[in-house]
């Protein structure tokens, strides 16, 4: 068996969790005995008997790739519409069923909808994704695998030790994972948080507000960038008071899996994709423009962390390859 890797956005203009998701994607299934390759769109001469395509793929990409034989597999993170209120997915819904019924395919193709439908196999991070790949885009449920994402060895493997004082957040500074509203909640309830991370560009706006926030209140807000070192980052969740990430969207956060293998408490936004996986084990807070609310939240979760009970185990990444490893051989053994 083998499988082609491709994925839309170049790695030198992004980074974030897709792109870690995919490399430890690769990393697992070769550990797991399958044979990868990232997709060379240049070489003719490439063979391979499954394209996994990470993002949503093109109808004629998935048609020609069927149409010499190779199967499809898409990973497509439902982010945005996983986390908007339900009224407003009712609407989505209402227009996609709409279009597809009267509109002619030439309209509603760039859309990518019949893309969902075609592919072989589709797989979703969590239940609450692969429920809305089907209620949504009306794709059949023996095409549907719900496959998490895993976490390194290095966080799964990881010693207790005494807890600090920090929440600590890791994400990207952008909009969506809400670090400023969590460093003003922060200084408001006066609650010490680490954040880790770095924005997109040195020179966004809302990366130098969370900066500005960090350089006013450096006794409850802590910044010192990223952190590329794996054994130092488990190490900070190991110690920290618990995690804290009250982002707006998500798929499934890879940091809160790796603070879960660490066994830190969690306080995520109060949203289906956490609910469906975390459960009762995390402390949910609404997604909310005031900071007075955020902050009465975030002092309740830090009063109470030292008596939380951690998380369940996440699982490695090796255990996620060969789940992904038996859909693959699910997929090739189905005639189409």
């Amino acid at each position: 068996m083998k499988v082609l890797f491709d994925h839309l956005a170049p790695y030198q203009l992004m980074h974030g969790g897709f792109s870690i998701q995919i490399e430890q994607t690769k990393a697992a299934l070769e550990q797991a005995g399958v044979e990868v390759e990232y997709l060379r769109w240049w070489d003719a001469q490439q063979l391979g008997d499954i394209l996994h395509y990470f993002g949503r793929p093109r109808l004629e990409i998935v048609q020609f790739a069927q149409q010499k034989g190779i199967k499809v597999v898409m990973t497509q993170l439902l982010t945005g519409l996983g986390s908007r209120v339900a009224w407003r997915r009712n609407i989505q819904w209402c227009v996609v069923h709409a279009c597809r019924r009267f509109l002619p395919p030439i309209a509603t193709v760039p859309f990518g909808w019949e893309a969902y439908r075609s592919v072989d196999a589709s797989v979703s991070l969590t239940p609450w994704e692969a429920h809305l790949m089907q209620s949504m885009f009306s794709v059949p449920a023996p095409k549907v695998h719900v496959v998490a994402n895993g976490v390194e060895a290095v966080f799964l493997n990881s010693r207790p030790a005494p807890r600090g004082p920090w929440l600590v957040c890791t994400a990207t500074l952008t909009e969506r994972k809400r670090v400023v509203e969590l460093a003003a909640a922060a200084v408001v309830a006066q609650t010490p948080v680490w954040v880790i991370g770095k924005p997109y560009s040195d020179t966004d706006p809302y990366g130098q507000r969370f900066l500005q926030i960090a350089r006013d209140n450096p006794r409850f807000v802590r910044y010192e960038g990223p952190i590329s070192d794996r054994a130092r980052l488990a190490t900070i969740y190991r110690e920290a008071r618990g995690f804290a990430l009250l982002s707006n969207m998500e798929s499934l956060s890879l940091s809160a899996l790796e603070a879960a293998a660490c066994e830190a408490p969690l306080l995520l936004s109060d949203q289906p994709w956490a609910r469906t996986v975390f459960q009762q084990h995390a402390t949910y807070c609404p997604v909310s423009n005031s900071a007075s609310r955020t902050a009465r939240v975030l002092r309740e979760f830090y009063d109470a962390a030292p008596n939380l009970r951690p998380p369940p185990r996440p699982q490695s990444w090796l255990e996620i390859g060969r789940e992904l490893k038996s859909v693959y051989e699910a997929v090739l053994k189905t005639s189409r």
